[in-house]
């Protein structure tokens, strides 16, 4: 395994010192993390990047390639309505065909609170400290990159689109290669019910346990032992996804090129949120609210950056999906766009799907230490 060379003391200390602007707890996470649920929140393509190894008891697990879902699952855990967590560590991903570093170590910070009203002062405030702590190693060549995953809703409203498929697009709306298929499907006729397979046609008509229960039969009956950290439940529902989509109506081609043209949008905040407004369909002022939010939203980011080193684009995203809303990256011209210094983001409905309240709140960022120094490259 590649492992990134260690960082000096003062310079972690520098970067500790702009993460724990505002105070925070300091949290650490199990070195092994759960392969099932890290594959429901990223993806089947994120499995490739991840190092898996079998637990004692013969469950699949992988090394922890990230904090924010494990000081997540603790927040929960706690049962607090609101708290502020620091952690610095090691973390594990692969980058397949690359020679960088697949162990490297990771300094964030996590704030969850209730979320009422607008969340743009704690958006505003961890793009700030991001921004800080990225500017700790002294580069000078840095950028401010916002996105905003959930201007991607709005956006397919204004469209008019029906619900189902404006739905299902919603749902991919943070997975490049699922929304890149439903685009490479647009103009098509819907497939003839039978042609996803007969397996997935026929899960699709029952209750998921149901489902989930045929499927574990005919595993029993050819002798197949799953693998992959799944059970019959969760591989029923993406067969039965699978199933709907192919059936499912697709997009025109002038939706298509509408969603194509905005997924391609990078430019200053200001033009680039102009772009948004004039892809916009014939029920554009669905989109309305959300640009003023975002309007709001920049005037409080205008404190963190100088103008001419902020740039939006509407379809920045990470490793996980699991943000939903603000997304932001620090870049550094000599590093390039795959290689940011610190990303982080909002992301409200994670929680919910480990199983916090309704109205539970989060962002974060992480800082990558090593690359926010001058001399270091990784």
């Amino acid at each position: 395994m590649r492992v990134e060379p260690a960082v000096s003391g003062e310079a972690r200390a520098a970067i500790r010192e702009a993460l724990l602007t505002g105070g925070a707890e300091p949290a650490d996470a199990p070195l092994l993390q759960p392969l099932g649920l890290l594959l429901d929140l990223a993806g089947e393509a994120m499995r490739a990047r991840l190092f898996v190894v079998q637990a004692e008891g013969g469950a699949e697990m992988c090394l922890r390639p990230d904090f924010t879902v494990a000081v997540a699952r603790q927040h929960i855990e706690r049962g607090a309505l609101s708290g502020r967590y620091y952690y610095e560590g090691a973390a594990f991903r692969a980058a397949p065909g690359s020679d960088r570093p697949e162990e490297f170590l990771q300094m964030g910070v996590e704030v969850f609170a209730p979320a009422e009203g607008s969340p743009a002062r704690a958006d505003a405030e961890i793009a700030q400290i991001a921004w800080q702590a990225a500017r700790a190693g002294g580069r000078g060549d840095l950028t401010l990159w916002l996105g905003d995953v959930g201007l991607f809703g709005p956006f397919i409203d204004s469209l008019g689109m029906s619900g189902a498929l404006a739905g299902r697009l919603k749902r991919v709306a943070g997975r490049p290669r699922l929304l890149a298929a439903e685009l490479a499907r647009a103009g098509r006729e819907s497939a003839a019910p039978g042609a996803e397979g007969a397996l997935a046609a026929r899960l699709a008509g029952l209750p998921q346990a149901e489902a989930a229960a045929l499927l574990e039969e005919v595993w029993s009956l050819a002798g197949i032992e799953p693998v992959g950290g799944r059970g019959p439940g969760e591989i029923a529902a993406l067969l039965v996804r699978k199933a709907d989509a192919a059936r499912a109506a697709a997009l025109k081609a002038d939706q298509a090129g509408a969603i194509s043209a905005f997924m391609a949008i990078s430019d200053a905040p200001e033009p680039a949120l102009a772009k948004v407004r004039a892809l916009a369909g014939r029920k554009a002022g669905m989109l309305d609210a959300a640009l003023e939010t975002w309007r709001a939203r920049l005037e409080r980011l205008a404190q963190v950056a100088p103008a001419d080193h902020m740039r939006f684009a509407p379809a920045l995203g990470h490793a996980f999906d699991y943000y939903d809303g603000l997304t932001f990256e620090v870049r550094s011209a000599a590093l390039g766009e795959d290689r940011p210094i610190a990303v982080g983001g909002r992301y409200d409905s994670l929680l919910a799907r480990l199983g916090a309240r309704a109205d539970a709140g989060a962002v974060g960022c992480v800082v990558r230490p090593w690359r926010a120094y001058v001399e270091g490259e990784a």
